[in-house]
């Protein structure tokens, strides 16, 4: 049965914002969130990129039963695995058992900050299998040393560490990251509903959750929501590598200056058409996801918990 999340969008609200929406998440039945952890928003016009393992923080604090996962966070280059699994190991005991750790290889927007070098995407896939290797042996507990390719760990130990071992959720938008999450990983992240992509992660022996995210507006009016996204997420029209590539806002919105409304909005229903939501959701299932997160582009949650609550969960209760 597919269960269905809610996606606190880092780049769009204030970190206290993203702690009240969790909240009402689980109050209006959502089974997990999945929260962005960037540096940088996208476009200058979303606004925000708050420091995500306070936030987390913040949610551990103020939820009792919803899961938390980050979607995604980038292990190798700005951030060392050390310090993030210090993070995730104390979110995780924050959280006591609700907490997943959703990895990918990054984008250049996020990484580039320290001045290290963006590497190939076939490098940066050789990182984050060497990340992952670090955080388990670090979660572990004791004493750990670690001398491989691209990370040391010299005679650490983390002391909080949660009761329970903390599922690592593997972005992959590409067969060789499917296959790794499917060797390595707990679960399966993608942001388009590839049935490749899932039947590979399969084959690789991956078994775990697979989960999806449905972007959509929510509004009373449909050009409202549509001009919403096109303002916001106007460079989700881009195609090909340029999500991986490029190093600044100022630089989608460059790119994205010939992106149309309708190129902008072809795969997030918009407005207050419930069916259309379902459709969306129907497609990922189709593909193989059995966990949906449901991203609600803008300012106007309140409207969309409501539209969620009359509308959407009445719907799409049959599949739970």
């Amino acid at each position: 049965m597919t269960e269905f999340g809610y996606w606190l969008s880092s780049e769009e609200h204030p970190p206290l914002d993203l702690v009240r929406d969790a909240r009402r998440a689980e109050d209006a039945g959502f089974e997990f969130a999945m929260v962005s952890d960037h540096f940088h928003p996208w476009i200058d016009a979303q606004g925000h990129s708050p420091f995500v393992w306070a936030v987390i923080g913040g949610i551990a604090a103020t939820t009792e039963r919803i899961r938390l996962g980050t979607g995604v966070t980038c292990p190798t280059i700005r951030i060392h695995p050390v310090i993030l699994a210090q993070a995730a190991a104390t979110a995780a005991a924050m959280l006591k058992g609700r907490f997943f750790f959703g990895l990918g290889s990054g984008e250049n927007l996020n990484e580039h900050v320290t001045g290290a070098r963006w590497p190939a995407p076939d490098e940066r896939l050789e990182l984050l299998e060497e990340a992952i290797e670090v955080l388990r042996l670090l979660w572990q507990g004791g004493e750990q040393t670690h001398r491989g390719k691209h990370y040391t760990v010299d005679h650490a130990r983390l002391y909080t560490l949660p009761d329970e071992p903390i599922p690592i959720a593997v972005a992959a938008a590409k067969p060789l990251a499917a296959e790794l999450a499917g060797r390595l990983g707990d679960a399966l992240v993608n942001t388009v509903p590839d049935p490749e992509i899932v039947k590979r992660y399969h084959s690789a022996g991956g078994a775990g959750p697979r989960y999806g995210q449905v972007q959509l507006c929510w509004a009373e009016d449909e050009q409202e929501a549509r001009e919403t996204v096109f303002r916001l997420w106007r460079h989700s029209g881009l195609g090909g590598t340029v999500n991986q590539e490029l190093p600044r806002p100022s630089d989608f919105e460059a790119a994205a200056e010939t992106v149309t409304i309708e190129q902008a909005t072809e795969h997030a229903p918009c407005g207050p058409d419930p069916d259309a939501v379902v459709e969306a959701v129907r497609t990922w299932e189709a593909a193989g996801f059995d966990h949906i997160a449901l991203h609600q582009v803008g300012p106007d949650q309140d409207g969309f918990f409501r539209f969620w609550e009359r509308e959407l969960r009445p719907r799409l209760a049959p599949t739970r």
